[in-house]
């Protein structure tokens, strides 16, 4: 076991934690010596019980709240994963450019008419 000094609220405490777990205790004070400190400020000298009371409801509230929030947000969560997957959009891309086959189609004319000049040629 590893005994902690905290303060809180101008206060000092000595806790005992398990060994490894002084991060998380020093966290947790921090927090509740946030709560505490306006209450010190705004009502003085107050007793110890009603300070860490005060401190620890005002921590609690906030955590209900975010609580609240969680519980909202995965049932969000929950509602758009069980929703069917949209409609693949189609999305046609022309792959041979509009001109193309007008070309190709004068080039083929172009063609047939040398051919035929061609074969009357060969045939006089």
């Amino acid at each position: 076991m590893a005994d902690l000094e905290i303060n809180i609220g101008g206060r000092s405490f000595m806790v005992a934690c398990q060994e490894g777990e002084e991060h998380f205790l020093r966290t947790a004070a921090a927090m509740l010596d946030a709560e505490a400190q306006p209450l010190v400020t705004q009502m003085g000298r107050l007793p110890e019980s009603r300070m860490l009371l005060m401190a620890g409801l005002m921590l609690a509230d906030r955590t209900a709240s975010v609580e609240d929030q969680l519980r909202v947000l995965k049932a969000r969560v929950e509602e758009l994963e069980n929703q069917p997957a949209p409609a693949p959009i189609k999305v046609e891309i022309p792959v041979i450019p509009p001109q193309i086959p007008e070309t190709l189609a004068e080039i083929a004319a172009r063609a047939e008419a040398l051919a035929r000049k061609v074969e009357e040629k060969l045939a006089q």
